[in-house]
């Protein structure tokens, strides 16, 4: 047995790393067209794009390596199945929970090592990723220069050119209006120069050749009284200093708090920070808006009109007030419930927001657990499936794959959905996709073990021939009533 289980083994971690490393590539080829507005014209070094292809894959292993073992075991049970292998390892009396037993514990280990990666590993990756993507964003666009058209990608600075030499970079009619400084406007014309940034892109270099430069120095009283200075120049370099041209780290630990980056211990923390800081949101919201917007006493109002009558109730004592005083007092209630719906609008989108991300919480909590079981439930498909279809390669197995996948995704997308909207439990909407494609593992494991030719199309026009005979005899009998 033990050669027949590194067979098995063997013809199973081939497909299982390739299909990986495509679906992996697939998915991160997906993840970089979503973001390609945003890494495009911003000079990154490669080094920066390697480290986000690096975050980005590890976030997509949740994704990605469900659909692999899928796709795995369906090739492998397919290609054993198609090449016979598999007919005679049953023929020598080896059953096919035997034939998959060492693939059962191979993929228990794969679980468990993917629980170990989603647990540790994919935070640490979303939080570096997430930092990433934030300091791309803040890093502005390179310059690039169109013939005619204003260049306004620096702060306090217009630049056109007439034209641009694309061999030498040479520039030819550059008008700059300059007003990084409040008191000085500068406004320069040359005929011909270069613009660069410097290396540790801080800086932006310009040289120029044959110009004026134009002057109007500003003080507090500028709208009444300023200075205008004119100068020619044959060779001119002027040093600006930039900012957001360098690619700058910023801090990690401001996206801490996104439940993205934190492990069950963490998420666990947080969701009992979440649930108290809701109780207490209820609590104190029940007893500011009874107590300290809808229950005043009517004298609060300081009307100099409002008898201080404890033992009178309300309608008593407006009963005796004349007409002003009664109109004071209406008013200074219609203050207080504006007062208490503004109050309560405000409390509702903060319980609101916090319910949210206890949502949120709740669902990565059982995320992190329901991922090894559906890596297991999708091997437990994949393989009986591989077995019954009896094809390999990467045709039928992928179509099957896919669709499987879709159905999936779909289940897991709407329960997400429902509970991020508080519809359904955290439990339900993370685990609904599981417990649906389990009992399909189930059925189709019982069928490829008792050789269940289940998409054999010949065995379903076996069983449907009772039917049409039935169904001509009946049409024959109703013909000849008619005649």
């Amino acid at each position: 047995m033990k050669t027949v289980y590194r067979f098995v083994l063997k013809a199973y971690v081939g497909p299982m790393v390739l299909t990986f490393f495509i679906v992996m590539f697939i998915l991160l080829m997906h993840y970089l067209w979503m973001h390609i507005d945003e890494l495009v014209g911003k000079g990154l070094g490669p080094g920066v794009i390697i480290e986000l292809v690096v975050y980005a894959s590890a976030t997509l292993v949740p994704m990605g390596l469900p659909l692999a073992t899928l796709l795995a075991s369906i090739m492998t049970m397919g290609n054993l199945g198609e090449n016979n292998e598999l007919l005679a390892l049953k023929a020598a009396g080896i059953s096919l929970p035997r034939i998959m037993k060492p693939l059962i514990i191979l993929m228990t280990v794969v679980c468990i090592g993917s629980f170990f990666v989603i647990n540790n590993f994919t935070p640490y990756s979303y939080r570096k990723m997430f930092s990433l993507l934030s300091d791309i964003s803040k890093q502005k666009q390179e310059m690039k220069f169109q013939d005619g058209i204003f260049f306004n990608g620096i702060p306090d600075m217009s630049i056109r050119i007439g034209h641009q030499d694309p061999e030498t970079n040479k520039l030819n009619d550059i008008l700059i209006y300059n007003n990084k400084t409040y008191s000085k406007m500068q406004t320069t014309v040359a005929d011909s120069g270069y613009i660069r940034i410097s290396d540790d892109r801080k800086y932006l270099i310009v040289d120029l050749y044959n110009g004026q430069i134009y002057e109007e120095n500003r003080d507090y009283q500028w709208f009444s009284k300023n200075e205008l200075s004119h100068h020619l120049f044959d060779e001119q370099t002027l040093i600006i200093p930039l900012s957001g041209f360098a690619f700058e780290r910023s801090d990690q630990e401001e996206f801490a708090s996104r439940s993205e980056t934190k492990n069950m211990s963490e998420l666990s923390h947080s969701i009992d920070s979440l649930k108290h800081t809701q109780d207490s949101m209820v609590t104190n919201f029940e007893h500011r808006l009874v107590q300290s917007h809808l229950f005043r006493n009517l004298a609060s109002a300081n009307l100099d009109t409002l008898p201080r009558l404890q033992s009178v109730s309300v309608m008593e004592k407006l009963d005796t007030m004349s007409v002003e005083s009664r109109n004071a007092v209406f008013g200074q209630a219609s203050n207080w419930a504006e007062e208490a719906r503004s109050y309560a609008d405000y409390e509702s989108e903060y319980m609101s927001y916090t319910s949210q991300l206890l949502y949120r919480a709740q669902a990565d909590f059982q995320r992190k657990i329901a991922l090894p079981f559906s890596i297991m439930i999708f091997f437990l498909i994949g393989a009986p499936l591989g077995a019954i279809i009896r094809k390999g390669g990467l045709g039928m197995p992928i179509v099957v794959s896919v669709l499987f996948f879709v159905v999936y995704y779909i289940i897991t997308i709407t329960g997400e959905k429902f509970v991020k909207d508080g519809q359904w439990s955290p439990f339900w909407g993370i685990w609904i996709s599981s417990f649906i494609l389990f009992p399909i593992a189930i059925f189709l494991t019982y069928k490829s073990t008792n050789d269940s030719a289940l998409f054999n199309p010949d065995s379903y026009k076996k069983r449907l021939e009772p039917v049409v005979a039935l169904y001509r005899r009946v049409r024959e009998r109703l013909l000849k009533n008619r005649h």
